[in-house]
């Protein structure tokens, strides 16, 4: 793996599924003049990758290889925009579909998978000035970070946010399976042998329940302000 960034401006901001760290970490790296790294999405490229190629999630091997010859750019759509392309195609808008979602919690979880992402992160990281938001990022991939953010909200909340975004974007989906899948998928990430997902001991946790992604914004923004 490569070296762990020691780069202290590097932000940190991990947090269970659709808690707001994408919405929230591009607007924290717009007001700063901050890079964006959303890994989540590097993710859900290798799951979308498996699955595309038919392969079965329980062949670690298979999944592994598929991973590392797998081609992946990170591009920016803005400074503050990540959108991936996999083996030349733009995938990302296919990275929340509900295959996806069934599946990327336990390719996640695969430790080899995890290797070649994490190396792909720090690499990222290691020039700073950057926001990245994640599952491990303040816990694992950069725990050197010198602020962390662990943004939560019940998987009540979360389900109705991934409900009204996927009624937004015109698509049938019933509100149960999509609470159902986030509360697997919170199990399985937070149960997981490598990295599994928790707040860093130094992490400031916020709870987004009763905030606006604004609000969260600006305490994130104080909280650099104090430690930075």
């Amino acid at each position: 793996m490569a070296e762990i960034s020691k780069n202290l401006t590097t932000i940190a901001i991990d947090g269970p599924a659709v808690s707001g760290k994408s919405s929230v970490g591009k607007a924290v790296a717009s007001s700063l003049g901050y890079k964006f790294l959303d890994t989540g999405l590097m993710y859900r490229a290798a799951t979308w990758n498996t699955v595309q190629l038919d392969i079965d999630i329980s062949d670690h091997n298979a999944v592994v290889s598929a991973t590392r010859a797998m081609q992946i750019a990170i591009t920016a759509v803005s400074e503050h925009e990540n959108s991936i392309v996999v083996n030349g195609e733009d995938v990302t808008q296919h990275l929340h579909a509900v295959t996806v979602d069934a599946s990327v919690s336990a390719i996640s979880a695969i430790n080899g998978v995890r290797e070649i992402m994490v190396s792909q992160q720090r690499s990222l990281a290691s020039n700073g000035c950057i926001v990245i938001v994640g599952r491990d990022i303040g816990t694992f991939v950069v725990p050197d970070a010198k602020l962390k953010i662990y943004l939560t909200a019940t998987a009540q909340t979360r389900a109705t946010r991934r409900y009204q975004d996927f009624c937004a974007a015109g698509l049938d989906v019933k509100f149960e399976e999509i609470l159902q899948s986030m509360e697997q998928r919170d199990l399985a990430d937070s149960s997981r042998e490598n990295s599994p997902l928790r707040p860093a001991d130094d992490a400031e946790v916020v709870d987004t329940d009763d905030m606006t992604m604004y609000q969260v914004v600006d305490r994130i923004i104080e909280l650099f302000k104090v430690k930075v």
